[in-house]
């Protein structure tokens, strides 16, 4: 096998040199830009979700070929899932429905392969009117784990209710190690009766309006990708993973708005928006709904902001009678094919809100000092202060930056390219009110 990467080459120079401070920069300082290929949502940062009507709401899916920008400047061809009628996205568009609603998905087929849509979780699933069921060829091998839209042209309609409130998959369920790979999955967010702020039933689960985020994992194998644009086979005992994902994207273009003007095709941001956690003024944490539709672990470690766990697959963590069974995690090893719901919250251990708290260490003078993007020129929330001559910063009203990213190293990679992949940050804004940008 060729070593030469099989899709189109630019330097990796780009990635340590303009593209992170350009992209950073429109994802973050200015939120201009957006895409015209996409509706924009009415927020820059969060989990954007497509939704039906009523008690009753049906989805209109078609699968679709299309290309993603990843983080070396290399271009990937994917196959997704996509509203019928609008353009191709990757990953699919995420379906939120409430507890007791009874859903529809029209699955109309472009793709020159017979293709499924599974839904992990939930109960009796119908196709086209009928239990959903297991489909054989004429020597009684399995094809596909539910029924399939015909290739190029296929209809089927699913259908089901949503028993139990959490975060599910959807995804292929023919030649699953091919179409889940090539990108045929997205997430269903399932809102309990509780209310639409709680992620399960429970008064303890309960989060801030608008700090509600999507972190969900993939990867990709350019070779596999390759040979499907091609039209040629693959021999998956070949499969090895060069690029991982953060909704779709790699960093720096993680962490950029939703619907980013230059990212037409790959409209989920990562980035986790904030402010400080406080018992009066912010007393609800925010939610991460974590999916993982890749082949291995992806251990995602929120630095110095550890999270309570508090359910799993669609599950609530808790034992007889309600009991609380959350746990509070340093790091998420999300295996293949889970999802985790985690609330974590912010809030300033080290009373750096305002100035007259010195900082208890002598602090280097300016010429042994480097001064990262996102500092404001002060350690105080909600403070900026001088920057040196020749330094620039992203920072907008002294907000502070946590990075989060996967703790198997290997993995925020891009075909080699150190500290890409999925890594995003936690931007953590003064207490409201403030003067930062809507």
């Amino acid at each position: 096998m060729t070593t030469e990467k099989p899709m189109h080459r630019i330097s990796r120079k780009r990635v340590a040199a303009g593209v992170l401070g350009a992209v950073l920069l429109a994802g973050l300082a200015t939120g201009a830009g957006r895409s015209v290929a996409q509706t924009p949502p009415t927020q820059r940062n969060g989990l954007v979700c497509t939704t039906g009507t009523g008690t009753t709401p049906t989805f209109n899916l078609e699968t679709k070929t299309g290309y993603i920008n990843l983080p070396d400047g290399n271009t990937a061809f994917m196959w997704g899932y996509n509203e019928v009628g609008k353009p191709f996205q990757h990953p699919g568009p995420v379906l939120c429905v409430n507890q007791g609603d009874t859903v529809t998905v029209n699955l109309h087929n472009n793709l020159a392969a017979p293709v499924s849509i599974m839904f992990p979780g939930q109960d009796s699933v119908t196709a086209n009117g009928a239990p959903a069921q297991p489909q054989f060829d004429s020597a009684g091998k399995a094809t596909s784990l539910t029924n399939t839209a015909n290739a190029s042209g296929g209809n089927v309609t699913y259908s089901f209710v949503a028993g139990n409130p959490g975060t599910y998959i959807y995804e292929s369920g023919t030649d699953a190690q091919t179409q889940v790979r090539m990108g045929l999955f997205g997430a269903l967010i399932v809102r309990p009766t509780q209310g639409a702020l709680f992620a399960y039933n429970r008064p303890d689960s309960q989060f801030t309006s608008g700090e509600e985020f999507l972190v969900l994992l993939s990867e990709i194998d350019p070779y596999q990708h390759q040979a499907a644009e091609a039209g040629q086979p693959f021999d998956i005992t070949t499969y090895h993973p060069r690029y991982w994902l953060i909704n779709g994207r790699g960093f720096p273009d993680s962490v950029a708005d939703n619907f980013a003007s230059f990212l037409p095709s790959q409209p989920y941001g990562a980035l986790a928006h904030i402010h400080p956690w406080d018992p009066t003024t912010h007393p609800q944490p925010g939610l991460a709904r974590y999916i993982n539709v890749g082949t291995e672990d992806y251990p995602m470690h929120p630095h110095g902001n550890n999270g309570s766990l508090i359910g799993r697959d669609g599950k609530p963590l808790e034992g007889p009678g309600g009991q609380d069974l959350s746990m509070e995690k340093f790091s998420f090893n999300i295996g293949p094919s889970q999802t985790w719901d985690v609330l974590f919250k912010w809030y300033d251990a080290e009373h750096y809100t305002a100035a007259g708290n010195p900082v208890p260490v002598t602090v280097p003078n300016v010429a042994n000092q480097v001064f990262g993007m996102f500092y404001s020129g002060s350690p105080y929330l909600g403070t900026t202060g001088t920057l040196p001559p020749g330094a620039s910063t992203l920072n907008q009203c002294g907000e502070f930056y946590i990075i989060a990213h996967n703790h198997a190293l290997y993995q925020i990679t891009s075909w080699g390219v150190n500290m890409t992949g999925p890594i995003t940050y936690m931007r953590v804004d003064p207490p409201l009110p403030n003067n930062c940008p809507a």
